[in-house]
């Protein structure tokens, strides 16, 4: 097992540039980041691996600009495994490719039973990959050998892995809808921040009244604010349900406050002022939330007969066809078409239901060409069949 150290001397990182500039053909990168330790998502490792090069460990605590890095490798593919986790963090280093192949993607699409990256490597090369540090700590310094021989090992063979697959994509003659897939997820638009983040607070479900409510969410957002300053995962400084527990406590002095037993997490006690003064400032704000906020989600399709019996008749017609057509394609259902894209299109059709409007519903939906190709047809003559079967059973009761 070869030894590898990460890049964090200035002169290191201009020849390790250099070298994935001279190498051949694509770009395996992967990032490590300290999800559920740190607050930020950011980078602490960055693997980078290209033939005739070798693999280059860069350090971004460390690193002042990763513009040379860049502007070596930008405009070639790059071959990541499940690539939407780690472009987030790649963009905010200022790394973004030009051209994707996702590894992970790939296997979907092609049906592979087994989709991590230690699967997909066994499965498509027959070398069996340890990943024993996946959950480990990334932002410690310094970072142990062993665990960046790990780090290594993650992009090592990922060109290989991508060179079989894509000869599986060729051989099932999915090349085409696999360039679209991956086109889309560089596209992806970054998600909106949501306009209540406090309201995911696990257990707030139990919280009644609109005053306790005001309450959980000064306690949110002072944690919200402390986790952030010092770059520590929220649940780590005092878990949601501890926060919860404070809640429905009520209590009526930080003495009382303290005497919670539910109220635990590393911060629940060295940071009592700063908790005590939310609860304060939750119970003296005017601004109360409502309880219950307007959502855009749709009812679970099981009380579809009663709420939209319409929809329910034509959601049950067309969903067995894209299941069906996706067992043809030997890929999951969910990536030939998501569940939630067929619900909403069966909760409100086109005023008129042909392929061609069912198309367009399908694209204002974020569907892909080849998506539209290979359910819009099915979904429309599903629904106009339901429809004609409903006015029938109307037209002639039994």
């Amino acid at each position: 097992m070869a030894e590898y150290d990460t890049i964090t001397d200035p002169a290191e990182f201009a020849d390790a540039v250099a070298r994935l500039a001279e190498g051949t053909g694509p770009a395996a990168v992967d990032v490590e980041r300290a999800s559920g330790f740190r607050y930020s998502q950011r980078a602490y490792l960055i693997q980078v691996f290209r033939r005739d090069a070798g693999v280059f460990l860069f350090d971004p605590v460390e690193t002042a600009s990763f513009a040379p890095l860049q502007e070596a490798i930008g405009g070639t593919e790059w071959v990541l495994h499940a690539a939407s986790q780690d472009l987030p963090s790649l963009r905010e280093a200022g790394l973004e490719p030009a051209a994707l192949f996702d590894t992970e993607l790939a296997a979907r699409l092609l049906g592979h039973a087994r989709v991590g990256l230690g699967a997909v490597v066994e499965d498509t090369l027959g070398i069996p990959l340890a990943k024993a540090h996946s959950a480990a700590d990334w932002s410690t310094r310094p970072l142990p050998h062993a665990w960046l021989e790990y780090a290594a090992l993650d992009v090592l063979h990922l060109v290989d892995v991508r060179d079989a697959l894509a000869a599986e994509l060729v051989e099932q003659e999915k090349v085409e809808l696999a360039a679209q897939e991956f086109v889309a997820v560089l596209q992806r638009p970054v998600k909106p921040p949501r306009d209540e983040p406090w309201r995911r607070l696990s257990g707030l479900h139990t919280v009644r009244g609109r005053r306790a409510l005001a309450v959980a969410r000064a306690l949110w957002t002072a944690r919200e604010e402390y986790a952030q300053a010092q770059d520590i995962a929220p649940g780590r400084l005092v878990p949601d349900r501890s926060l919860v527990a404070a809640v429905r406590a009520d209590p009526a002095t930080k003495h009382d406050l303290a005497g919670v037993k539910e109220f635990t997490g590393r911060a629940s006690r060295s940071q009592l002022d700063r908790w005590w003064a939310a609860i304060e400032a939750g119970r003296a704000d005017p601004a109360l939330p409502v309880e219950r906020v307007r959502s855009d989600s749709l009812p679970p399709p099981r009380a579809w007969a009663d709420r939209n019996p319409d929809a329910d008749v034509r959601l049950k017609a067309a969903k067995p066809l894209v299941d069906q057509r996706a067992e043809e394609l030997r890929m999951p259902v969910e990536n030939l078409l998501t569940p939630d894209t067929l619900r909403r299109i069966a909760w409100s059709p086109p005023a008129v239901v042909d392929t061609a409007s069912i198309g367009d519903a399908l694209a204002a939906h974020g569907a892909r060409r080849w998506q539209i190709e290979q359910t819009a047809q099915l979904i429309a003559d599903a629904f106009v069949q339901s429809a004609q079967a409903d006015s029938d059973a109307v037209e002639n009761p039994s």
